[in-house]
């Protein structure tokens, strides 16, 4: 019997290695400055991977090396990165509708490399055919071993880059988000979510600062899709009935 992958193994396995390439010409940049940035607050080289490898979430990374390097107590920085990561909490319920064929445990390892951009291509993906393991683990091992070795690199050379903004490291990311987001605009109530999202993470931001804003913008578009979903759907079965 041939061990050889399958065509629709090898098309799953295809398809995110197409789509997780580009994404990493995004994200390995912004863990090239973790790593710099980790190294130059006292870390060692072997630290600052050994970080990188458990927490895994570049913009908490970055705001504990911030506040670690200000003096800030440890249940400041712990508080910090939990309103950071919160959202992951709503990516999980989101994505876990759409893992029926994974079992327990693999269910748990998707949720241990589930930031962003997976979120993102999953959502995408689960939103015309069904989310396979071999294309998820595909995406977002590739996507984790990634981070790792630009952390890597970050904090071996570093050293080098005197400021990133010159590069415009510091932009690559949220152009990223961006663009992300927008992928789902032809869904329901994309405008009034995205927006509302967007007014109150604004002020948020402006009255209590970060990094609150993150999480309470999300819930605040949440909260509207919650709302007007239930009503749009009753407006439909009227029609229909």
């Amino acid at each position: 019997m041939s061990h050889a992958l399958s065509e629709p193994a090898r098309s799953e396995s295809g398809a995110a290695l197409r789509q997780v390439f580009p994404v990493l010409l995004a994200v390995m940049p912004f863990g090239i400055v973790y790593g710099a940035i980790a190294v130059g607050s006292g870390l060692t080289v072997l630290q600052a991977l050994g970080f990188s490898v458990l927490v895994y979430a570049g913009a908490s990374q970055l705001a504990a090396l911030q506040l670690l390097g200000l003096g800030a107590p440890l249940w400041s920085v712990l508080l910090t990165v939990f309103a950071l990561n919160f959202r992951h909490v709503l990516y999980s319920a989101s994505i876990g509708r759409h893992l029926g064929r994974f079992s327990p445990l693999q269910k748990a390892a998707a949720f241990s490399v589930l930031v962003d951009p997976t979120f993102g291509a999953a959502e995408v993906r689960a939103s015309d055919q069904p989310l396979t393991k071999r294309y998820y683990f595909t995406y977002g091992l590739i996507l984790y071993v990634g981070w790792q070795l630009a952390s890597l690199i970050g904090a071996a050379f570093g050293s080098l880059i005197e400021d990133p903004k010159a590069f415009g490291l510091d932009f690559v990311l949220p152009v990223y988000f961006l663009a992300l987001v927008m992928t789902f605009r032809r869904r329901g109530q994309f405008y009034p979510v995205a927006l509302t999202s967007l007014f109150v993470s604004m002020l948020v931001y402006l009255t209590v600062g970060p990094p609150w804003h993150v999480s309470v913008g999300g819930l605040a578009g949440i909260a509207v899709a919650a709302l007007t979903s239930p009503a749009t759907e009753s407006v439909e079965g009227a029609g229909r009935g």
